[in-house]
């Protein structure tokens, strides 16, 4: 019998989570409401009811090693809390995972989201060959994640990896952190359709005008299907959203050196409708990725940015990959 450990992926929307033994192999999948509008206490008794129906089912499978917890939002590592985050405001500086391990009586890790998805891409997907790597998430935000000698890097006090806060255009667009022109305001779903909006504004486009007439279907995905078929105003703001990335992960390439930077999360999806761009303007931005690209050095010597395997999933296989690294019962014992 193999350990298995639990992920769960904590969302605005949905809770996902998931059974996954130490070889990957996914024994189940559970998605319900986050329901987060009825109060942390709500959310995480549904939570651990699941946990514990789960943990039931597979009690003669294996050893349950622990829980890992991808939430959103900025994670003191050390203390198990939530900072600050715009889908959970009521559960900041709440000790979530105290709380969730006294429910449950089993090792708990609270990691931001976009940390887990990186770490599950790192585990079975995009960059499973590799033991350095970066992550962007592009969703609602945009969200990142790093990785070392094949572990989260977490900084000073857990809160590393923010790629999509860094400063793309120094007097640009107001970000919801309070500084100006970060990454997230132009290569995020709603930068997406904010974007839209102001070419409408400028009178750009009577489609995109068209299609904002109903709110539920004005979204990145429509905006990237206008974009496909090849209405103007709309592939112009997914090479915007293409060129804002050459410049993001241009730099980190500059700073860092890493093999393989990988793009996931639901605007990735336009891939074909941004990369161009983003490459373009990589080959600018970073003297380094205009020497070591695939086409210059061959695919398996050069720097590689490409797309996400694991899709929405990634963030699940990551948060239960946590328990299961070498050396995590060993710390979880020392921080007891």
């Amino acid at each position: 019998m193999r350990n298995y450990s639990i992920g769960v992926d904590l969302g605005g929307t949905n809770l996902r989570i998931a059974a996954i033994d130490s070889d990957g192999k996914l024994l189940e999948k559970l998605t319900l409401g986050a329901e987060v509008k009825r109060g942390r206490d709500f959310v995480i008794t549904e939570l651990c009811n699941a946990i514990q129906n789960l943990r039931t089912k597979y009690r003669g499978s294996g050893e349950l090693v622990g829980i890992g917890i991808g939430v959103p939002g900025f994670i003191d590592m050390a203390a198990g809390m939530v900072m600050e985050s715009p889908n959970l405001p009521d559960w900041t500086s709440f000790p979530v995972r105290d709380e969730i391990e006294k429910r449950l009586g089993t090792t708990v890790i609270l990691e931001n989201d976009a940390n887990s998805a990186a770490m599950g891409e790192k585990w079975l997907g995009a960059a499973r060959e590799y033991d350095h790597m970066a992550m962007y998430t592009l969703g609602t935000g945009v969200g990142g994640g790093l990785i070392f000698n094949g572990r989260l890097w977490h900084g000073m006090t857990g809160m590393a990896g923010e790629l999509g806060h860094f400063n793309i255009y120094a007097d640009g667009h107001p970000c919801g952190c309070g500084s100006r022109g970060c990454l997230e305001q132009y290569a995020s779903a709603t930068a997406v359709v904010r974007m839209a909006r102001e070419a409408i504004a400028r009178g750009e486009s009577t489609e995109l005008e068209r299609l904002s007439h109903d709110p539920v279907q004005f979204t990145s995905r429509s905006i990237y299907n206008l974009a496909v078929q090849g209405e103007s105003a709309a592939k112009r703001i997914f090479e915007n959203v293409g060129r804002a990335l050459g410049i993001g992960v241009g730099a980190m390439v500059n700073s860092l050196n890493l093999p393989i930077y990988v793009i996931g999360g639901g605007v990735s999806s336009s891939w074909d409708a941004f990369a161009p761009a983003m490459f373009e303007e990589m080959k600018f931005r970073s003297v380094i990725y205009a020497l070591t690209s695939p086409a210059k050095v061959g695919h398996d010597k050069g720097t590689i940015v490409t797309r996400a395997l694991l899709g929405s999933d990634a963030g699940l296989y990551g948060a239960a990959r946590l328990p299961l690294l070498e050396g995590f019962a060993q710390t979880e014992t020392a921080r007891k």
